[in-house]
């Protein structure tokens, strides 16, 4: 249904919100709703605690780019994704891989943390490749699904 979707794209914005809002283009572990700002002062909607501000290179909101781009064609989720991965290149990348990061709030000292976690390449490759594919339906949504691993699964029919 249409309110679906305009929640899907609601979600979408706030999670790109958390990547935009920081001055690498990562998003931290993670990020505080501010519930009780209101519209006219100058509160943030949204805050990162100190500790909270480290990157895992999680695939979660670029698995959510790729749906969204593969259900409605629209390429500003392909661009988001363009962001987060060239500050992956930016900031993440190292001799031989990529590294999560202890700080995505300061661009001077992000604090590389020498390790990059398995779900980087088996997810957060895999969906920055799907969502930049050619093929918008390579992995078409309506005859499979996902797994929490990445891995698609058949949709049969009941």
């Amino acid at each position: 249904p249409e309110d679906h979707m305009k929640l899907a794209v609601d979600l979408m914005e706030t999670c790109y919100r958390t990547y935009a809002e920081r001055p690498t283009f990562l998003a931290p572990e993670i990020t505080f709703f501010n519930y009780k700002s209101l519209p006219d002062d100058s509160q943030p909607d949204m805050y990162v605690k100190t500790n909270d501000a480290h990157n895992l290179l999680r695939p979660e909101f670029l698995e959510s780019l790729w749906y969204m781009w593969s259900l409605t064609g629209n390429t500003t989720y392909q661009d988001w994704g363009w962001q987060i991965f060239k500050a992956f290149e930016r900031y993440a990348k190292v001799g031989d891989g990529y590294t999560s990061l202890g700080n995505v709030n300061n661009p001077l000292d992000t604090r590389p943390r020498d390790m990059m976690e398995s779900f980087f390449l088996s997810e957060t490759i895999k969906y920055l490749y799907l969502l930049f594919s050619d093929d918008r339906k390579l992995i078409d949504v309506d005859k499979w699904v996902m797994n929490t691993e990445g891995h698609p699964l058949p949709v049969y029919s009941s």
